[in-house]
């Protein structure tokens, strides 16, 4: 890697700025899945046994430059301070007070944890100054926010650019995340199967023709595939299509026959009469979707198909839902997906995303290989472009 690494740097008594990624789904002030603030603790408890000056931040949410209470990480930092068995001082006002002088008084057992960098506009439009304030008394940056790396923000490039290029790291969560990520483009193994669900053909696109490359099948379930299917003349009733988008669909046909890479898309489905969950339901057998109905999870044909390809694979990835997999009607697809990687022999990766919360759902993410906790970051690093956030990190351009 061309990286610093967190064991690279000298962290005795320095103080460290900690870039992280707690965005953590919350319902009521609760944290729903801690799977991001589980996967950055060794980060932060390797950092906190050779120094106590430590300041971690992240974002949540979508707060649109505001303070917003339903987006504060007071609830994150409440679960981090029994995790780490810590005091966690939640700071507020960083964005007018620069925190070399709390880091000055900063007690032992006590961690910084700044409140939503998104709740300030100048977090995602790259700021200088914004990000010189959050450096003030900083020696050493680090980031472990893999699923923010994607993203040109303040605390993610222009943070790590207030240091020298030797006292910038990747925290322990980046470095797995590439070394799992990296088999699914070099040195793969074959076969290999590339799994793809989820509503947008244009937000898989990329990812989609640079692993066409390395793949020997591309199975397409969720509501990306009725756009695939309507150009192949399928009828496909009231089902989600982006009518825009038909060519951007064309040329991954066209790049996948020329590569020879089998294409697999549904052969049954799950339909209802509208986008509800209590919308009537019923299997509808063959490829064709009647009129007034809408295709909301792949039928039991194609699971048995998807099953097949990814039981006999020596390497799968797999991002985005088969289907509206919330709603228990339209479950069964994405949820059968997740328990076949769980029981392939092969590598298996899950790129992110509602991915990962269908493998927690069917209580299999043990029997993965390897779940990233990134879903845009997962498929921008497969795109084949170095991130962002990586670029400013690497010890050399």
């Amino acid at each position: 890697m061309n990286f610093n690494l967190l064991r690279d740097l000298d962290l005795t008594n320095r103080s460290v700025f900690l870039r992280l990624d707690l965005n953590a789904p919350l319902s009521e002030g609760l944290i729903q899945d801690e799977t991001r603030l589980t996967a950055v603790l060794p980060t932060i408890q390797y950092i906190l046994e050779r120094t106590h000056k430590l300041v971690l931040a992240s974002h949540l949410g979508r707060p649109k430059g505001q303070s917003n209470r339903a987006y504060s990480l007071e609830p994150i930092g409440k679960r981090l301070s029994e995790l780490l068995g810590r005091e966690i001082l939640l700071v507020q006002d960083y964005a007018e007070e620069p925190i070399d002088q709390l880091l000055k008084q900063l007690g032992k057992n006590q961690v910084i944890l700044l409140e939503n960098l998104r709740f300030h506009e100048e977090e995602t439009k790259e700021n200088e100054g914004f990000a010189k304030n959050l450096m003030k008394g900083i020696d050493l940056y680090v980031n472990d926010a893999f699923g923010a790396l994607h993203r040109p923000h303040s605390s993610i490039c222009a943070a790590a650019l207030q240091v020298p290029r030797e006292n910038r790291a990747i925290g322990l969560l980046v470095e797995k995340e590439i070394e799992a990520l990296q088999p699914l483009m070099t040195q793969v193994r074959h076969p290999y199967t590339i799994v793809m669900g989820g509503a947008k053909v244009e937000d898989k696109m990329g990812v989609i023709l640079h692993l066409l490359e390395h793949c020997n099948s591309l199975l397409i379930g969720g509501a990306m595939a009725y756009t695939f299917m309507e150009i192949q003349g399928v009828p496909i009733g009231n089902s989600f299509v982006e009518r825009e988008k038909r060519a951007l669909c064309q040329s991954i046909l066209d790049r996948a026959q020329a590569r020879k890479v089998e294409i697999c898309l549904p052969i049954d489905h799950i339909c209802g009469q509208a986008l509800e969950a209590s919308t009537p339901h019923q299997v509808v057998e063959g490829r064709a979707i009647p009129a007034g109905w809408m295709g909301l999870d792949i039928g039991p044909q194609t699971i048995r198909l998807f099953e097949r390809h990814i039981q006999s694979a020596s390497t799968v990835f797999w991002n985005g839902p088969m289907g509206v997999f919330e709603w228990a009607p339209f479950s069964q697809g994405t949820l059968k997906v997740a328990e076949a990687l769980a029981r392939c022999p092969g590598y298996t990766v899950v790129g992110g995303g509602d991915s990962v919360s269908a493998v927690n759902q069917a209580r299999v993410a043990r029997q993965i290989s390897h779940v990233s906790t990134g879903g845009g970051a997962s498929l921008a690093f497969l795109e084949g472009d170095l991130l962002p956030g990586l670029r400013v990190l690497q010890k050399k351009e």
